[in-house]
């Protein structure tokens, strides 16, 4: 009999009916008959439960035994009352005794209150401020509950933290502080949401009461990392929350705990735009009330300016600007949070205002995203109409938002495109059918996209020019004949008329434009004169034409790149420049038509930001993709430096990024990137084997370090630069990590290493991050990837040839580690100020250049290569590497820089070098790096005509003949 032919049940869809029917059948085939019996008992409920959500129905199907009270009590028709999560917590914590069984009872008391917030959701029982508020308070329980028992058992286990009051100054215990950020912090989280954590504890001091103490940060380090554990981690019994580290000060690469001080310091010396949208939200949900008092009165002058902050309005343009790009790059238009009109553009609207007036108008200094929209109605800073849209949307949106997630209990925001996914949403939602629900979804980000649009507007784009383009319309058509449009093509300046002609034409009456949908080829066909009148600006718009060429054809297809520049005259006057100025620009272009997103904002376009700005605006991008979502990860990372070198060539091209400062941008645009992929390599690999573990068994902060050589060593990167590269740890290799699938530290950081490589050098849609050298590790290709500290000093002690010394010279710690950094710059300084032979050392680098000059010099007399030849780049090099390893033993300083101009410097500073001298070489040096810089921007090699550097090339050659080939007395 179809469990389901019953007059008293609600009917269902026909599309779920045999889902229902299944589940039902699958719950009445348990081996219990009491469990049958109670599921008969509530039959018309589960029925309608388990057509909506196939998470309710495992877990009647799998924990009857935890659930089965839920329904004798009726708690299932019962509203939830604030407070009653926490109560119930308070009565099991007296009973847990181990840290496996905190783990466990939090995971059995999540999946009770989940099965009934999820069940009084899904069946309309519960609106959104039920569902939300119920889910923040089960977080805020266990996240406090968990704390509560892991700090009682770190006190016993490491001594009780100790340290002055920040009020009173007292010395008293230190507590710990749990941040929650975003949705947790405003009350409003979601039934399958990530918690977003920062951890801080009052003072600074140590740990009393233990057989040995601790500084407070370790110990409040620890207790994180096991509080991440007791959440986070997956056992049989599931997880509790998935936990988020990322918006702490410095991301992943921060410390995990930090005191209120230091907070304050980061966030006024460092704090970034996003970090103060950011916080906006933040609430401290575990700790005492007067610390989280004090810590938000500390906060409070970073989030909200005292006066009408018209400011943040540049720095929201640019924050809806990387909105409105990551919606285009990912395709996001069934995505209901980050698509077009979702849930984070009416997010945006109402923190836009509290980051601009919060400061002035404390009643938008609220966490709740609903009161903030109410407030800016009453006080009349947006329409009624609009706080309504907007309002009506978000409710709307959130519940289909829990409507999704509840049917597996998956973090996801996507519209479903299969019918029994649809038919679900719709029933839940309350809807008779997929298309009325969708129907009423569409109308409502409309609105919200027209309203965000409207409020943060961007700054005006120039007026379309509908003039100025007669005749280019007929050159494109080719209506005019071969001999009308060369003339014409030629008096508009182009130097090779019939060449860009017969371009023209090809491109037109190509396969891919012939076929072009109609919408596509409207747009090529506004967009092609426009392009040729902006080639006429320039000094060869022929040659311009064939760079620009390839980048049409790329985006042909994705013909929304062609209106991007049809509407924005200035970022199609940027486009013709750079790609006039540069061809290997016009190929980045070309492979990445993606960047053309950068050419909308001049200002920005030329003026890269500065170190700290980098790594922030790379944290921002990334904070939006999880840690475990490696390809797009991936993705991010190759965009980002491909977005940020173009900047850096821009700005070199137009003149105000000099050469020094170019190759700094490049080394830390490198430095971003791979802190980023230690950390993500990290994480994959601690995911998968636990973490290393010191000689008692303790987990270990990371400590393994990346060591640039070369030019990356030497701040010297340029755009077609590899990464020469080497890796070091500083733990016993012996020991092992601590997961389940323990590895020794050894062959945990070899595949550590293996995946940082990887990550670089994985072939992507978007091509490479970097290619890397490894060559320079001890013994070559055939070494270990990763060396301990200890085997790297023997080695360049005992076997490194002379030539490995010499590129020591210009190395240095990029990323990773610093503790472990600072070990290796010790070494190498110990290395470069052994006392050597002079003589026999000269010997063996002149013997070293001459094979060099050997294989890679130019051999012929007509042509300079600049890098290579005599009196070129590595003679200079060579000069320097010389003196710093025979000269550091009685000048210690000259091992302190790792970069050739600083390096010449100090030789100079020291009277190592001639001061004079000193100064002509790092002159000379310059000018021939900036020399081979431009010949890449031009897709050119480093050979220049001999007569070029002709009076440099011979004063190089002298000092070498001074330097490293005395008179014999």
């Amino acid at each position: 009999m179809d469990p389901l032919d019953d007059g008293e049940l609600a009917p269902l869809p026909d599309t779920l009916r045999e889902k229902a029917a299944e589940g039902w059948r699958s719950l009445m085939d348990v081996d219990s008959s009491a469990s049958q019996a109670h599921f008969e008992a509530h039959r018309e409920g589960i029925i309608q439960a388990i057509a909506r959500s196939d998470f309710l129905l495992e877990q009647l199907r799998r924990h009857d035994d935890v659930l089965e009270p839920l329904f004798e009590s009726e708690l299932l028709t019962r509203p939830w009352c604030p407070g009653e999560i926490r109560e119930d917590w308070q009565v099991q914590q007296p009973h847990i005794q181990a840290e496996a069984e905190l783990q466990k009872t939090l995971r059995t008391f999540r999946r009770r209150w989940m099965f009934r917030i999820v069940w009084r959701d899904l069946l309309g029982e519960a609106d959104l401020e039920e569902t939300v508020g119920a889910m923040t308070e089960l977080a805020d329980a266990c996240i406090d509950g968990a704390v509560s028992w892991l700090y009682a058992d770190a006190c016993r286990e490491w001594g009780t933290p100790m340290g002055a009051d920040p009020v009173t100054g007292e010395h008293v215990a230190q507590p710990l502080l749990v941040i929650g950020m975003g949705k947790l912090g405003a009350g409003e989280l979601n039934l399958s949401s990530d918690i977003d954590l920062i951890f801080a504890y009052p003072s600074s001091g140590e740990t009393e009461g233990a057989r040995r103490s601790v500084d407070n940060q370790v110990f409040f380090s620890r207790l994180g990392q096991r509080l991440i554990r007791a959440l986070d981690q997956p056992t049989a019994d599931g997880f509790v929350f998935r936990v988020d580290m990322r918006l702490r000060p410095n991301g992943e690469s921060g410390p995990l705990a930090m005191s209120f001080g230091a907070l304050e310091t980061y966030y006024q010396n460092q704090g970034r735009e996003w970090e103060r949208y950011a916080l906006i939200k933040a609430r401290v949900v575990s700790g005492p009330r007067e610390h989280a008092s004090h810590l938000q009165q500390l906060l409070h002058p970073f989030i909200y300016r005292r006066y009408i902050d018209f400011s943040a309005f540049e720095s929201l343009r640019e924050m809806k600007k990387l909105i409105q790009r990551e919606v285009r790059r990912r395709s996001l238009e069934s995505n209901i949070k980050l698509g077009a009109g979702g849930i984070r553009e009416i997010e945006f609207v109402a923190q836009a205002f509290q980051l601009i007036r919060g400061g002035r108008e404390p009643v938008l200094q609220e966490r709740r995203l609903r009161e903030v929209l109410s407030a800016l109605g009453s006080m009349e800073l947006l329409p009624d109409e609009v706080v309504g849209d907007l309002d009506r949307a978000y409710v709307l949106l959130r519940d289909t938002e829990h409507a999704l997630q509840g049917i597996a209990d998956q973090q996801t925001q996507t519209l479903p495109s299969d019918a029994v996914g649809r038919a679900r949403v719709a029933l839940i939602m309350g809807y008779g059918d997929w298309d009325s629900l969708a129907g009423d979804l569409q109308a409502h980000r409309e609105r919200v996209n027209g309203h965000f649009a409207d409020i943060i507007a961007l700054e005006e784009d120039e007026g379309e020019d509908d003039g100025g383009h007669d005749g280019w319309e007929e050159i494109w058509a080719g209506s005019l004949g071969e001999e009308t449009a060369s003339r014409w093509l030629e008096r508009a300046g182009f130097e090779s008329a019939t060449e860009s002609l017969e371009r023209l034409k090809s491109l037109r009456e190509g396969r891919v434009v012939t076929t072009l949908q109609s919408e596509g080829r409207r747009r090529l066909d506004r967009f092609l004169p426009r392009l040729l009148a902006a080639l006429a600006e320039e000094e060869a718009p022929s040659a311009t034409l064939e760079r620009v060429l390839p980048l049409v054809e790329a985006v042909l297809r994705r013909s929304a790149y062609l209106l991007l520049l049809t509407e924005n005259p200035g970022a199609l006057r940027e486009l013709v420049r750079l790609c006039a100025a540069s061809p290997w620009i016009a190929d980045q272009l070309a492979e990445t038509p993606l960047l053309l997103d950068e050419l909308l904002n001049a200002e920005s376009l030329y003026t890269p930001p500065d170190r700290d700005q980098l790594q922030a605006d790379l944290n921002q991008q990334m904070l939006r993709i999880p840690l475990d979502d490696l390809e797009e990860q991936m993705e991010a990372l190759r965009h980002f430096r491909k977005a940020h070198v173009l900047r850096v060539a821009a700005s070199e091209i137009r003149g105000t990024l000099p050469l020094m400062k170019v190759s700094d941008y490049l080394t830390w645009i490198a430095e971003a990137v791979l802190e980023h992929v230690v950390v993500l390599a990290w994480h994959h690999l601690t995911q998968r084997y636990g973490t290393p573990t010191d000689d008692q068994g303790e987990p270990i902060e990371m400590d393994f370090a990346i060591i640039g050589y070369g030019k990356f060593g030497g701040i010297e990167l340029g755009y077609t630069s590899d990464l020469d590269l080497v890796f070091v740890h500083d733990s016993d290799p012996q020991n092992a990590t601590d997961g389940e699938k323990s590895i020794d530290n050894a062959v945990f950081y070899a595949r550590l290493g293996q995946r940082v490589v990887h990550i670089l050098q994985a072939q992507t849609p978007s091509g490479q991050l970097y290619e890397v050298d490894m060559r320079l590790r001890p013994s070559g290709n055939s070494g270990l990837l990763v060396s301990t500290l200890d085997a790297f000093r023997t080695y360049q002690e005992r076997d490194a040839w002379t030539w490995e010394h010499q590129a020591l010279v210009r190395a240095r710690w990029v990323a990773g580690s610093q503790v472990s950094g600072e070990g290796f710059a010790r070494i190498r300084h110990d290395i470069l100020a052994n006392e050597r032979d002079p003589e026999a050392l000269r010997q063996e680098v002149v013997a070293m250049r001459q094979r060099m000059r050997d294989a890679h010099a130019s051999g012929d007399p007509g042509i300079f290569h600049v890098k290579q030849d005599p009196g070129g780049i590595i003679d200079i090099e060579f000069m320097v590497q010389y003196l710093i390893l025979a000269w550091a033993h009685r000048y210690p300083a000259i091992t302190h820089q790792s970069d050739n101009i600083r390096q010449m410097e100090s030789l100079g500073e020291a009277g190592v070098l001639d001061t004079a001298m000193a100064e002509r070489l790092r002159d000379v040096f310059i000018t021939m790096r900036s020399t081979v810089h431009r010949r890449a921007l031009q897709r050119l090699n480093s050979e220049v005509s001999a007569d070029q550097f002709e009076a440099e090339r011979r004063y190089v050659m002298e000092c070498w003949q001074t330097l490293m080939h005395p008179p014999t007395v």
